[in-house]
């Protein structure tokens, strides 16, 4: 990534953890209660040129939050579904999008983004299509409000560094805008007022936060991985009805094929079939892969029906058994999937239900971190830059459980898209409301590229308000690949933290 790729990556960082701690001071309500936050959420598609090969086409997913009347900021991803043969292929981005009312329901659309990813058809190839694995996008457009919705075109420049992927082309985008409430983070864990209560059971609808061990059995593989692909698995889900939800997934490899990775979405519906057992069905689709060389997802669409079996641990905990079939509709890939799951009910108490409602707290953290003193094979590396994503979840003021997601945006053994993703236990220290620094240490387990990884980190957070956070931390990557062979880092990190809470029993 050239240097100019880098300072709009920091730029748009910096901007996005500035505006996110303005938003978040002016939208705290004087009495603590449950608030309403807006956002906006976006899809879109465009079809890119390779020169002397096949195109690519992305299906991207963005979430934005406002910045102001005009301006959002905010994250997403992009993945190929039905042209190529580049399965696997996946990008993350940080991004400023705006805005602007031109008459009536008719609106123009800018935006400008940066970030990393990568993949190809083959290891090698992948070199040649995503270059070091940094890119940029930017794009101008118009589009019509109908309300509830609107849709659009723009045009959208993509370049990925030293890259085959240098591409002007029409993008096809929807928009969909959406509310949602928290609560104080710093209610963590107590009853909720009689008046938060009575909002929470009248317009907060029921999520799910699932993690899962899923087990991808290949029959009759094409590529050149025949054996079992183990992944983890993080889904939410929000029910639009009381047994109906949607939802959203992104797996990723950690043996077999470490950092294989999908994304996912899709419906799904629950059936109550005794007090404490629940049968759940869903149909999911998306696009993921590894490379088609090694297991064949062909362009990437990935089509995905799975029924579940949970039992209920306690009102908010459950344990559950999954079979499945993942298939590559344009492609040969075809696998048997079991699994095991454990999903957090997230919902307020209502009528009948034994208990008032409290306050589960939640930290999202989006941070930069630097691995460096990196060996591979007792040989140095050059550093690794990358961007990522944590989710704390607190289980009581000291404890809490991160589950980390972190992706490079240059060049690892020359190739594009190193990743990490992991997960543990955290300890800090006591923080009362008028404390501004916390410490925090954290021992995690999960998988790099190279496969089974595990992480010592430890920092310092600054406590801005109720809301946001700045952290810093120094930490130990170690990772073995099933061949043996070590990798180590050294890593420093910095980022935000936005800190919020929601009802549930």
């Amino acid at each position: 990534m050239t240097n100019r790729s880098r300072r709009l990556s920091s730029a748009l960082t910096l901007g996005l953890l500035a505006s996110l701690t303005a938003h978040a001071q002016d939208s705290t309500p004087p009495d603590g209660s449950l608030r309403r936050h807006d956002a906006l959420i976006t899809l879109d598609y465009q079809k890119i040129k390779v020169p002397g090969d096949a195109p690519i086409d992305f299906m991207g997913f963005h979430l934005y939050h406002p910045v102001g009347e005009r301006l959002h900021l905010g994250a997403g991803v992009y993945a190929p579904l039905v042209h190529g043969g580049y399965g696997g292929f996946m990008a993350f981005d940080l991004g400023a999008y705006l805005r602007q009312p031109i008459s009536g329901p008719l609106f123009a659309t800018a935006g400008l983004s940066a970030g990393g990813g990568g993949g190809g058809r083959s290891i090698a190839q992948s070199k040649v299509l995503s270059g070091t694995g940094g890119f940029v996008k930017g794009h101008v457009g118009l589009g019509w409000d109908f309300g509830r919705f609107a849709v659009g075109v723009n045009a959208a420049k993509v370049k990925f560094r030293s890259s085959a992927i240098d591409s002007t082309q029409a993008n096809l985008f929807v928009e969909i805008p959406y509310s949602y409430l928290t609560g104080p983070f710093a209610s963590q864990g107590t009853p909720l007022s009689a008046a938060d209560e009575r909002r929470a059971a009248a317009e907060v609808g029921e999520n799910m936060l699932t993690v899962t061990l899923d087990n991808y059995r290949q029959s009759s593989p094409q590529g050149n991985f025949k054996g079992t692909l183990r992944l983890a698995d993080l889904q939410y889900a929000h029910f639009f009805a009381p047994d109906t939800y949607w939802f959203g997934a992104i797996g990723v490899g950690y043996r077999g094929l470490p950092i294989y990775n999908q994304v996912l979405g899709g419906v799904g519906q629950r059936w109550r079939v005794a007090p404490n057992w629940a049968l759940y069905g869903q149909l999911g689709l998306g696009s993921g892969g590894y490379s088609p060389e090694q297991i064949d997802t062909g362009p990437g669409l990935l089509v995905y029906p799975k029924l579940s079996a949970e039992y209920a641990l306690s009102p908010t905990l459950g344990l559950s058994l999954s079979v499945g079939h993942m298939s590559a509709p344009k492609a040969s890939s075809r696998n048997t999937t079991y699994g095991l799951a454990l999903t957090h009910h997230l919902r307020p108490s209502r009528a009948g239900d034994e208990g008032p409602s409290h306050w589960q707290g939640f930290r999202v953290s989006l941070f930069h971190q630097t691995d460096f003193k990196l060996v591979y094979r007792d040989i140095a590396r050059p550093p690794l830059q990358m961007i990522g994503i944590q989710v704390d979840t607190p289980l009581n003021e000291r404890w809490y459980v991160p589950v980390q997601a972190a992706v490079a945006y240059n060049a690892y053994l020359g190739y594009p898209g190193y990743g990490e993703l992991l997960t543990g236990l955290g300890l800090q220290s006591r923080a009362a409301a008028s404390d501004r620094w916390q410490w925090f240490g954290q021992a995690m387990v999960g998988a790099n590229v190279h496969g089974t990884a595990a992480k010592a980190s430890g920092g310092v957070r600054y406590i801005l308000d109720d809301q946001m956070s700045l952290s810093l931390n120094l930490g130990r990557l170690e990772a073995r690949s099933s061949a043996g062979r070590r990798f180590s880092a050294d890593t420093v990190g910095l980022g935000v933290d936005y800190r919020f809470s929601t009802p549930t029993r």
